[in-house]
Parts: structure tokens; C-alpha cells; sequence
């Protein structure tokens, strides 16, 4: 009785949430990325090197702003010192394969969108801003999406580079190290699970409900 309860839970999550059943890695920073190439291919521009190394960088550029949305778009950003001392280590990158940021991106909204969304809404606003994605010194880009506490506002960063593939932010250990919450690119990086939620469009309400029926069920 009590496994075919579980069963039936299970079912009902994939009924009411289906990118449970389709993807599980469903990653959001890889498809930006997606969207940034297909736009410079479009424009006659070389294709970037998708480098999970600086897509964990841009990770924890991310956390550097501490959820404060209104920080985003005031000129403020981390210091570059914190690239060596606090975002390659915290990524298991070798601080010696930091190569120069050529150009970045950076947005934060309270809702989460789709990465064509976000890239046509607010990531690409103006002429300044496709200047700095056509940009001919990019030969790399990372990308990393996340929530705050797991949750609202979302933030995503973009960042390029002009360093040489496999030579350029690179992990000490070949792998990045596990960093949570949000995802990044080039990573085959699992989002964490309540950004896993926004992404599928499956609210936690819904989820509740299920799980809360699954127990009557059981009882």
C-alpha cells in the first residue's frame, strides 16, 4: 500500500510538473549562452568558447551583489581583486588562468524569465550593449543564473573573455567545485532545486499540494 502511494506521488509530480520528467539538469545558463552564440553567428561573429571555469566565475559574481537588486545598474560591482581572492578559489579555479574580462553583462529581475526573455528584455537594452556582445576581443564566455536564497529576485551574469581554450580558467582538479544555489555554463551544472522549480514553471504551491495529498493518501 504504502509503495504504491509513492508511486502515485510521483506520478502526480509528473502531471503537474512535466520538466521533472523531461529534464532534471535543466540548466538555463547553458541556453543563454546558446542565445548569445546564436546572435553573434547571426552578425557574421565568431562562436565563444562556452568555459564552465569563467561560467563559475560569473557565478560567484552573482553572489558578490548579496541579493541586493538595486546594486545592479549604480555603477557597483565587486571589486577586480576578488576574481583571485575570493571567486577562484571558491570555484577550484587556478588563479594563475585568470585571463582578462574583455566585456560583461549583468541583470536582475524579481521574477524569473526564459533566457531568450531575459537576453531580449534586459540583458541586451541598447547599442552599447550589442557593441559589447559583438565585440571582436571575446573569444570565451561563461554565464550563470541564480536565485536569492533560493528564491526571488533572480540575477544573471554574463562574462567574456580573451583567454585560449583548455589554458584559461582553469579547475585545479579538472572539475569545478560544487557551488549552490543557481547554475552555470558549460558545466553540464544541475540548478539547485528551488530554481529548478521557476525554470519548469512548476510553483512550490503546487508541489505542496501534491506531496500533501500523497501523505492523506498514505494515512
Amino acid at each position: 500500500m504504502a509503495i504504491s502511494s509513492v508511486l502515485l506521488v510521483c506520478s502526480l509530480l509528473f502531471v503537474f510538473c512535466p520538466a521533472f520528467a523531461v529534464d532534471s539538469k535543466n540548466n538555463p545558463a547553458d541556453k543563454l549562452v546558446a542565445v548569445i552564440n546564436a546572435n553573434r553567428t547571426a552578425g557574421k561573429f565568431t562562436v565563444l568558447f562556452d568555459n564552465p571555469g569563467l561560467g563559475c566565475i560569473a557565478l560567484q559574481y552573482i553572489k558578490g551583489y548579496e541579493g541586493q537588486c538595486s546594486e545592479v545598474g549604480d555603477m557597483k560591482k565587486p571589486p577586480d581583486s576578488d576574481f583571485a581572492d575570493k571567486f577562484a578559489p571558491n570555484c577550484g579555479v587556478l588563479a594563475q588562468t585568470l585571463t582578462p574580462i574583455t566585456g560583461r553583462f549583468l541583470g536582475c529581475q524579481s521574477k524569473y524569465v526564459s533566457p531568450d526573455k531575459a537576453f531580449s528584455s534586459f540583458i541586451i537594452q541598447n547599442s552599447e550593449s550589442l557593441k559589447i556582445l559583438h565585440d571582436k576581443n571575446h573569444t570565451e564566455v561563461g554565464a550563470a543564473v541564480s536565485g536569492t536564497d533560493g528564491g526571488s529576485p533572480y540575477f544573471w551574469c554574463v562574462l567574456f573573455s580573451n583567454g585560449k581554450r583548455n589554458s584559461s580558467f582553469a579547475f585545479e582538479n579538472g572539475q569545478a567545485k560544487s557551488v549552490h544555489p543557481g547554475c552555470f555554463s558549460g558545466n553540464n551544472d544541475e540548478c539547485s532545486a528551488s530554481t529548478r522549480l521557476a525554470i519548469s514553471g512548476c510553483g512550490i504551491w503546487p508541489l505542496l499540494a501534491v506531496v500533501f495529498f500523497g501523505v492523506l493518501y498514505v494515512l
